[in-house]
């Protein structure tokens, strides 16, 4: 047991302390704010404070965990056993920044409580990311500095117990356009053939129509195929599927269809299917609710899991919906057309509401690499590369890697098959 002393308790001290120590290292710890616990304590013990008390393993603390409500701060980089770093101490600190702050700031996506850009989608943009200006988002920082911090309580106690964790992989399948051609009705089939028509895509119009006509299958509908490799490496896979209404942006098979009910749940009996929500209930509790109710009444089973739209959130109103929603886990947390960690964490993380200084109970699972971010590779063995980067820096630290496929890629028409890159991307990561 690792006793930590501070001057102060908060919630955001406590949030940070069970993700770096319970859920990270797998170290039991207690806190105290009583300098006579401290020093009668026998087993191993911190003091992350402004001043030591005595000649114990210290870490100056900075005074982001001690205070309510958001600021600016000016954020240098320096570097650290190999590893950048942010929010210095001193040098009677035993580590030479404050972990706990600068993990803190990372995860509870501090940056985007603050004054940003919003591109055209009214998401956060890569390009306003400290991460990524300051190219740090390629690293799981969070989980690096942890296991770096635990090679130095190591050196100072010995015989301090911690559980090792273990690599895992998760591939998520993103179905917002279930079929290209098949099951859109008869007016939306004629507008989508005039349109083909009138581009001059005749090898579309073959397609169209052959699917139309039951000469082949349309080119979205290889879910079983991805189940069976799913199924053959023994692969942790999730579908999300968008069960919304026709709107600008919302343009799957219509949640009436009685053939995509049934391809639900046929992939329900094989596969966690959870919810794709759609682009219209960004900002409509009331919708999320409603495509929540009708996705679990199809698959008879409780939706507990969501995904949002082109990944927007809108930092905290969004996961305030989601636990109204009554949602326990998000997929959303990660960039579109970037690879990397926008929460600089591979671990699975609750979200703090910092606005309210709160922990909110709704799990994220950060993504590292999402499908989008590849499309102006060159070639299969380019994108491949890419995504090993991440799976090895997801492997250094024994975490959880998630990648995003679309469903409408894995069936598109490209310059290389993204099935068959999809298939040898989880063979790669699965392990």
């Amino acid at each position: 047991m690792l006793l930590v002393y501070t001057y102060k308790i908060t919630p955001r001290f406590i949030y940070i302390m069970k993700q770096i120590f319970t859920r990270i290292l797998g170290i039991e710890i207690i806190y105290t704010t009583k300098v006579e616990d401290f020093i009668k304590h026998n087993g191993p013990k911190i003091t992350y404070s402004k001043n030591p008390l005595q000649n114990e393993f210290f870490i100056r603390s900075h005074e982001l965990l001690f205070e309510n409500g958001i600021r600016d701060f000016q954020i240098p980089i320096s570097e650290w056993e190999g590893n950048p770093c942010f929010f210095p101490t001193n040098e009677i600190s035993a580590i030479p920044y404050d972990i706990f702050a600068a993990s803190f700031y990372l995860l509870s996506r501090y940056e985007e409580y603050l004054p940003f850009l919003k591109d055209h989608h009214g998401r956060f943009p890569p390009s306003e990311s400290f991460a990524m200006q300051n190219k740090l988002l390629k690293y799981p920082l969070v989980d690096l500095w942890a296991f770096t911090f635990l090679n130095e309580l190591k050196k100072r106690f010995p015989a301090l117990k911690y559980k090792t964790r273990s690599y895992k992989y998760t591939s998520i399948v993103d179905v917002t356009t279930s079929h290209c051609f098949a099951h859109r009705g008869p007016i939306r089939g004629f507008a989508g053939l005039m349109l083909d028509l009138g581009t001059f895509k005749f090898r579309r119009v073959i397609q169209r129509i052959s699917v139309s006509l039951k000469l082949k299958k349309d080119p979205f509908d290889n879910y079983f195929k991805l189940i069976d490799w799913h199924k053959k490496l023994r692969l942790k896979s999730m579908f999300f599927f968008q069960f919304a209404e026709y709107s600008t942006y919302d343009k799957n098979v219509s949640p009436e269809n009685n053939s995509f009910k049934y391809l639900i749940k046929a992939v329900a009996d094989y596969s966690e299917v959870a919810l794709s929500a759609s682009f219209s209930s960004y900002r409509d509790v009331d919708l999320l609710k409603e495509e929540k109710k009708r996705l679990s009444n199809v698959i008879n089973k409780p939706v507990n899991f969501v995904r949002m739209r082109y990944n927007r959130l809108d930092i905290p109103k969004t996961y305030r919906d989601m636990v109204e929603s009554e949602f326990t886990a998000d997929y959303t947390m990660g960039y579109t057309h970037e690879i990397g960690f926008k929460a600089g964490t591979c671990t699975p993380f609750y979200f703090y509401d910092a606005a309210i200084d709160a922990q909110q109970p709704i799990k994220i699972y950060p993504f590292a690499v999402h499908d989008y971010s590849l499309t102006n590779v060159q070639s299969e063995e380019e994108a491949l590369g890419l995504i090993e980067e991440v799976y090895k820096e997801v492997k250094r630290v024994n975490g959880h890697f998630i990648t995003v496929f679309s469903n409408e890629l894995l069936g598109g028409d490209h310059k290389f098959s993204w099935l068959e890159l999809y298939h040898k991307a989880i063979n790669n990561c699965h392990v």
